[in-house]
Order: structure tokens, then C-alpha cells, then sequence
């Protein structure tokens, strides 16, 4: 079976027919229509960013293979985050015991266990990955319309009963200065105006495609559309069918905290 990992290309050229560029972006009209119903249901980036920040408590469970429980703390002008983890056996020091703190400041990372700096670079490296990309998964409907990215209307699929609208989304390599980016094919749903599904790429762990499955749950807290729940599917390489591989939980969500940077800056205990 296969074995899933979770852990977002070129910008089109404005000579392309129906091809419309807003700022850095690359985008044509249908998506670019489907992008403002979501913006009129959730508000634009400006309204997350006025939360200023937020807490949450997060279970990220790959079942038989393991879970990691953290509470999170995320300053959103700057991206600074701190978490610490009470249990951890999926991606954060997952063959040691005791509590770990990890923090992203500035792109600096700092990472202890048990009160003890681990200064090993490939913890540093996975604290780092870590700490982006929770960042990303609870912002990301806002991050939507990111200078960088790039949209291609694919047409409509009926899931479910219902007619989606399918929305290609690469990113501009060049402006995210990653070794590789992710890619996404979109599923707006079209009650909510949504994207409650979504078919994406890791390169970074060896799936190049867009064949890995994301389900979503979205609960407005305070005015804010937090993707709550998620659940993650990969095909059997066998048959082609979709296996669930992990669910996703945010709870406990608070925002406008009061976070300074300085108080995400770990100490040894």
C-alpha cells in the first residue's frame, strides 16, 4: 500500500487566451470568479491578518503510524510560531520521550526536549519544515491569492452529487525560492463556494503529481473559516482506490491573544 506522507510552476504567459494577470498572478476569469465568491463568504487575507494571532490545539494522527499532539501559537504579521508537543511520534523526535518545544522566528528555528536545546541539523530542518507548513494548513484559503501563485480553470466533476469546479494551482518557483513546489488541483464547492477538497503534490517526499487527497471541515470562529478537520487519502498503487492515511484536527481555536515575537523565544530549563 502506499505509503502516505504529509507533511504548495511556471507562470503562464500573458499571451495565453483568457489569461489575465492580477499583480504577480497568473489567472484566467472562471477562476478568477470562483476566487471572489470564496473571498465574498471568508474575507480577504486583510481580515486574518486583523486577529493578529491565534492559539489552537492540534492532533495530527496518522493512526498505526503514529501521532503528534501540540498546542500552537501563530503571530500572523510575520509567521512566528511556537508549539510545544506532549506526545510526538510521527514527525517531530519521534524515537525520543518528553515534552518538545519548537519555535520560528524570522526564519530561525529553535527546537528542546525536555528544557534541553537540540542543536542536530536535521531536527533544526524538520522544525523548521514543521513549523511552515502548520502555518500553512490553518491559513492557507487566505494565502489563496499569494503573489506567486497561479490558476487554471480544469472544468466541473460531479462528487458527491454535487458539481464541482476544478481549479489548477501552481506556484512561481522563482518567488518562492523552494527547491521544489507543491501543486494543487482545487475543488470549489459550489453551496459554500468552498475549496473542501483538493488534490495535491509533495515533491519533496518523491510524489511529483497531484494524486494525494485532502478532505475538509471549516468552522467560522470569530468571523475566521478554520479548516478544522482534514483527512488525508493515497491511493493503493494496486488498485487505484483511496485510503484514508491520517485525520487533522485543530480545536480550542482563539485568536487576538496578545503574542509578542519574544515570547515564541525558547530558553533552556
Amino acid at each position: 500500500m502506499y505509503q502516505f506522507k504529509q507533511v504548495v510552476l511556471s507562470i503562464l504567459l500573458l499571451s495565453l487566451i483568457g489569461q489575465l494577470t492580477y499583480g504577480q498572478n497568473s489567472i484566467d476569469g472562471e477562476s478568477r470568479q470562483l476566487l471572489d465568491n470564496m473571498i465574498d463568504v471568508i474575507g480577504s487575507s486583510d481580515k486574518l491578518k486583523s486577529m493578529n494571532d491565534v492559539a489552537f490545539h492540534y492532533v495530527y494522527d496518522n493512526f498505526d503510524a503514529g501521532r503528534d499532539v501540540s498546542d500552537e501559537k501563530i503571530i500572523f504579521d510575520g509567521e512566528s510560531t511556537w508549539a510545544r508537543y506532549t506526545e510526538h511520534k510521527r514527525n517531530v523526535l519521534p524515537t525520543q520521550e518528553g515534552i518538545v518545544e519548537q519555535s520560528l522566528i524570522n526564519g530561525i528555528p529553535q527546537i528542546t526536549l525536555n528544557g534541553k536545546f537540540v542543536n542536530d541539523e536535521k531536527a533544526l530542518g524538520g522544525t523548521t519544515f514543521i513549523r511552515e507548513v502548520n502555518v500553512y494548513w490553518f491559513t492557507m484559503i487566505y494565502k489563496l491569492e499569494d503573489s506567486s501563485t497561479n490558476y487554471n480553470y480544469l472544468g466541473t466533476e460531479n462528487v458527491n452529487g454535487l458539481e464541482y469546479s476544478k481549479v489548477s494551482l501552481t506556484y512561481t518557483n522563482s518567488m518562492t525560492g523552494k527547491a521544489a513546489d507543491d501543486e494543487y488541483i482545487l475543488y470549489f464547492n459550489p453551496e459554500t463556494h468552498l475549496p473542501d477538497l483538493f488534490y495535491f503534490s509533495l515533491p519533496a517526499f518523491g510524489v511529483d503529481k497531484p494524486i494525494l487527497r485532502m478532505e475538509l471541515t471549516y468552522e467560522n470562529i470569530e468571523g475566521i473559516y478554520v479548516p478544522t478537520v482534514r483527512r488525508s487519502y493515497g491511493p493503493n498503487p494496486e488498485t487505484g482506490e483511496y485510503v484514508l492515511g491520517g485525520e487533522y484536527t485543530f480545536s480550542d481555536v482563539k485568536f487576538n491573544n496578545g503574542f509578542k515575537v519574544s515570547d515564541f523565544e525558547l530558553t533552556e530549563k
